[in-house]
């Protein structure tokens, strides 16, 4: 190969660099600011296409067009009543000024750390004006009646003033604010874990205990006491079951014994045969009820009793 084929293809070689490093390509998810020695020229490019640059001197700075993550570091924070917590927390940004937030942050990397300082500081001013039910509850409910009898229990139910969404909230409000001259804007903020530290998280664990035995009890006592009114009502159904079948047996016997009366009066009053045939029938019956084989009787000849013995040797 000849000097001159040798140029021509260190040429070509050379104009595809600089075609190369003339023209970048923008897609969907970035936005380009272009610089030039360093300083941003123009305004941004947040159109996908293909543009063109001086090569060697002007550079294209890419930055995400997408919604990202921030994730806070876990936290020790106080309450307003002077209560320790961790607090760990989250949110969702975006660059909606990707000059502005070439000037004043250069890249994500800054981003991420400025928003440290923005949301960590505004969440510590925000608990610390708070209450912790504030922070853990969003709404307000009625009490179950044995919640109300637990002293300690019933403090813990107040009612919320503010609520935990609301907190967020202002958190996310007063974060934008300074936000804002970053060109970036905060789009949620939230709470993702709070939780008390290891001392007050076994003093809390020792009063819910108590509480849940006091309630225990409670539930024992009240089972107890319904246990003994049912058992007294069963009783007392009993009783009155066995009063009404002694009575209705009475009856029934009463009746029978009515009508074996009337039966044996009829045949009584028929003819003397049969007079003398109930007389002994009874007299038989009073024998049977009354004497065994140890029993002494003395009686007079002048007796019934005494006539049917006789009658009968």
């Amino acid at each position: 190969m000849n000097k001159s084929a040798i140029g021509i293809v260190a040429i070509i070689v050379l104009g595809m660099i600089a075609a190369g490093a003339s023209s970048y390509i923008v897609d969907e998810k970035e936005q380009v600011v272009l610089t030039q020695f360093g300083r941003p020229i123009g305004e941004a490019i947040k159109s996908p296409g293909i543009y063109f640059k001086i090569p060697f001197v002007q550079k294209a700075n890419f930055f995400d067009k997408r919604y990202m993550e921030w994730d806070g570091d876990r936290a020790q924070v106080s309450t307003k009543e002077k209560q320790l917590i961790f607090v760990d927390t989250y949110a969702r940004w975006e660059i909606i000024d990707p000059l502005q937030f070439f000037k004043r942050l250069r890249n994500e990397r800054g981003a991420q750390s400025r928003l440290d300082d923005i949301l960590d500081g505004e969440t510590k001013v925000h608990i610390a004006k708070n209450k912790i039910r504030e922070l853990v509850r969003s709404t307000n409910r009625t009490p179950l009646q044995s919640e109300l009898l637990n002293i300690e229990l019933k403090d813990s139910l107040d009612p919320i003033e503010i609520g935990r969404a609301k907190i967020q909230n202002e958190i996310l409000k007063a974060a934008n604010l300074q936000a804002a001259e970053l060109g970036i804007v905060i789009l949620d903020f939230r709470f993702k874990r709070i939780n008390y530290v290891q001392e007050v998280k076994e003093k809390v664990y020792l009063r819910m205990n108590s509480e849940r035995n006091n309630i225990a009890r409670k539930f024992r006592s009240e089972g107890k006491g319904e246990a003994s009114r049912i058992n007294g009502e069963k009783e007392r159904e009993l009783l009155t079951i066995q009063s009404e079948a002694f009575r209705t047996a009475e009856e029934i016997k009463g009746k029978a014994d009515g009508e074996a009366a009337a039966i044996y009066a009829s045949a009584y009053n028929k003819s003397s045969q049969s007079r003398e045939l109930y007389a002994f029938l009874k007299s038989m019956e009073t024998f049977q009820r009354t004497f065994d084989d140890e029993t002494s009787v003395i009686l007079s000849t002048n007796s019934d009793l005494y006539k049917y013995l006789k009658g009968m040797k």
